[in-house]
């Protein structure tokens, strides 16, 4: 593992490989000033096949996002547990643990068949207070967590399109949408929530639903390309 400073990578290419991450192609053109908070904020990582990213019951305020390359997600060890999906570039990850209020609930490795894997690594405690709005704005917070239910909400709906009978099946969307005002501090509690009700759900999928088949795995990976590629927040 190579750990960076952000000033360590050219500014052309981590704005290249930035542009594919919804949450920060946003606040970019949004509002470049919490664009540039957020860096100061981060830092980049590149793994070599194999090296460990995050491991299952660790503790830390890092949130995740994959820059290139391609990651495996288990759900204890490699080599032992089972292969729960792969990471592809452009998707948030670490992120179920901060929003449960728990241990990383999954071990992550560069993908052995991948020469370099490239990750951001976003320092969450930046966001202070969810109410808080200094040095984070409001703004910037509902754009993470409309993009956080969102993605939250695909996943859960893999899991239900595979398993129509299941109990969990349509749990997730009885966790009601915000349809009060919107850009308001009572939609960001609204998001919060929601986010916070639907990561707990897809834990409960992973725990029960470990493994998934190379059929699953690639049905993920096409609707994880269809959000990045199409989401507007």
């Amino acid at each position: 593992m190579d750990i960076k400073s952000i000033h360590k990578v050219p500014r052309e290419t981590l704005e290249h490989l930035l542009a594919g991450i919804p949450f920060f192609k946003t606040i970019r053109q949004v509002d470049p000033s919490q664009f540039e908070l957020l860096l100061q904020a981060s830092r980049v990582a590149v793994y070599g096949p194999g090296e460990v990213v995050l491991q299952k019951g660790e503790v830390d305020a890092w949130l995740y996002f994959l820059l290139k390359g391609r990651l495996a997600v288990y759900v204890d060890q490699p080599g032992k547990g089972d292969l729960v999906n792969y990471v592809t570039p452009g998707e948030v990850f670490g992120d179920l643990a901060q929003l449960v209020g728990a241990t990383r609930t999954a071990t992550v490795i560069a993908d052995e068949n991948t020469r370099e894997s490239m990750v951001l690594a976003l320092d969450f405690t930046v966001f202070g207070p969810l109410k808080s709005v200094k040095p984070v704005t409001l703004q910037t917070k509902l754009a993470y967590y409309r993009n956080m239910a969102h993605n939250l909400r695909w996943k859960l709906e893999v899991y239900r399109s595979q398993h129509l009978q299941h109990p969990l099946a349509n749990k997730h969307r009885q966790i009601k949408l915000y349809q009060g005002v919107k850009d308001t501090m009572d939609e960001l509690l609204s998001l919060y929530e929601q986010s916070r009700a639907l990561a707990q759900l897809l834990v409960q999928w992973n725990l029960e639903f470990g493994a998934l088949t190379e059929e699953q795995m690639q049905a993920d990976q096409t609707l994880s390309i269809h959000t990045n590629s199409s989401q507007s927040i």
